[in-house]
């Protein structure tokens, strides 16, 4: 997610575009380790302060051009509340799986991890969109009494990420199709303990 946007001129989409396509492509060319802003600046033709206006620095900038588009699409509604787990889930297979994102997961990981405020940025700014999908799914399951009570929408979230994430980012198995819709049967309904 950019930064919010200071007083002056719009923004131009197409600058924005060319930041984030060049940023996969350096990241496809050099590993997250070895892409820096000035490459990415220099690749979609534009001055680093282009960049620093729009992100942070390079963590904020890769989850964006990387992890962020099944962020910006219609809320899955099927019906069900297992449908739309399921369809969720497949963007995120999907966005997990491209050769870019296998790529960058280890060092923005890294990131992530020795620096608590950008954790907390990553939580509360990048990752709001995802949770009011979320939100929105369960709410219109429970109007329909698919569920009672409220969801921990949060830890649902963190659960499907994380088990696309090591499923198919860090362990590299296949992408089945079946995949997407066992985990959200598993979200949804639980493992069958009795």
């Amino acid at each position: 997610m950019a930064t919010d946007r200071a007083a002056g001129r719009p923004r131009d989409r197409r600058t924005h575009e060319a930041i984030v396509s060049a940023t996969e492509e350096m990241i496809m060319l050099h590993g997250y380790a070895g892409t820096s802003i000035n490459a990415i600046a220099s690749r979609a033709g534009v001055g680093k302060d282009a960049i620093y206006r729009r992100w942070p620095g390079k963590p904020e900038l890769v989850y964006e051009a990387l992890f962020a588009r099944v962020d910006t699409g219609p809320v899955p509604d099927t019906g069900t509340l297992a449908g739309d787990v399921a369809q969720l889930t497949q963007a995120l297979v999907d966005e997990f799986a491209t050769p870019a994102a296998t790529a960058a997961l280890p060092g923005l990981l890294a990131d992530f991890a020795a620096d608590p405020a950008l954790r907390t940025r990553l939580r509360s700014a990048f990752l709001a969109p995802a949770r009011a999908r979320m939100v929105e799914i369960f709410d219109r399951a429970g109007a329909r009494g698919e569920i009672a009570g409220t969801a921990q929408v949060d830890l649902i979230l963190d659960t499907l990420a994380g088990a696309v994430f090591f499923h198919v980012g860090l362990m590299g198995e296949p992408r089945t199709a079946e995949l997407a819709a066992q985990l959200a049967d598993i979200v949804t309904t639980g493992i069958g303990t009795r």
